[in-house]
């Protein structure tokens, strides 16, 4: 089940739709270009594949997690956003040190390709096709960069995403206090 839709009038709100985010759209890009990226640029049997793409999967699955127990848990939902933050970061690491070991230079923040990628980035409904020359580039330093690009943007907008989280929190509570309030409801209109 993808998203609750059937729930208009209990406690319990919508939840899931995680697919329409653009967090775990990106993520899934990321996590796609992390399986071809380590298959092309690691030998078979080096632990550092499995790391990478299991950092990359954890910040792709955890944003579901938190997006499918939203609707129960606000708590969950932040914590989960969190890891899959985390996660990325740690991939972005992994990045990093490709590019240093392979004495590659990391782009910063004003670097030409890293402005084209931004712009890049700003096409809607992105998927892999979208980066697929950046991601698939012959030269590993546009590789691995483009790869840092995106996971950077998708960190950010997690950033972002936990914050709306917990103003929301503030301002709407959790499920304890919305199973309070429809149960004070149900007994005023007895």
């Amino acid at each position: 089940m993808e998203s609750n839709k059937n729930n208009t009038d209990g406690f319990i709100p919508l939840h899931g739709g995680y697919r329409n985010l653009i967090t775990y759209q990106k993520a899934e890009v990321i996590y796609d270009g992390t399986v071809y990226f380590t298959n092309r640029f690691f030998k078979k049997y080096d632990r550092t594949i499995d790391q990478m793409v299991q950092a990359a999967r954890s910040g792709k699955q955890n944003i579901v997690e938190a997006s499918m127990a939203s609707g129960t848990s606000k708590e969950t939902e932040i914590k989960l956003t969190n890891v899959a933050r985390a996660s990325l970061e740690e991939l972005l690491i992994d990045y990093e040190d490709f590019l240093r070991n392979s004495k590659l230079k990391i782009w910063a923040k004003d670097h030409r390709l890293t402005v084209r990628f931004r712009e890049l980035n700003k096409t809607p409904n992105a998927n892999y096709q979208t980066y697929i020359k950046a991601i698939e580039n012959p030269e590993p330093e546009i590789c691995a960069n483009s790869m840092i690009c995106l996971i950077r943007i998708v960190s950010y907008l997690l950033s972002q995403q936990i914050k709306s989280l917990e103003k929301a929190f503030i301002n709407e509570g959790g499920l304890r206090e919305r199973m309070t309030k429809a149960r004070i409801e149900k007994r005023s209109k007895r």
